[in-house]
């Protein structure tokens, strides 16, 4: 099966979850789809879940989920992933929430 990529960072999948980014890279985003619905034969993901994620080992599993949100359908998912991680990979510290 071929790798994809998107904007220059690896898109994998392995069932409802997608991961995108660069594990050397500080932070890689999980997208959970949580719900389906049918558009024509096929099914499109309807809901998702984003996990903005520290690949820092030293982290506590607990603590390297930085940001997380929902969105309606695959697209609006991977936009707002793409966009995590190009304001925090490019940064040494996350910058803080308000």
């Amino acid at each position: 099966m071929p790798n994809l990529i998107y904007k220059n960072k690896p898109l994998v999948r392995s069932g409802n979850t997608l991961y995108y980014g660069d594990v050397s890279d500080k932070y890689v985003v999980c997208m959970q789809i949580e719900s389906t619905k049918k558009v024509g034969n096929l099914d499109v993901a309807d809901k998702v879940s984003i996990q903005l994620i520290s690949t820092d080992p030293e982290v506590s599993r607990r603590k390297r989920i930085v940001k997380s949100a929902k969105k309606d359908g695959l697209f609006a998912a991977v936009d707002i992933a793409e966009a995590w991680l190009r304001r925090y990979c490019k940064n040494s510290n996350p910058p803080k929430e308000k």
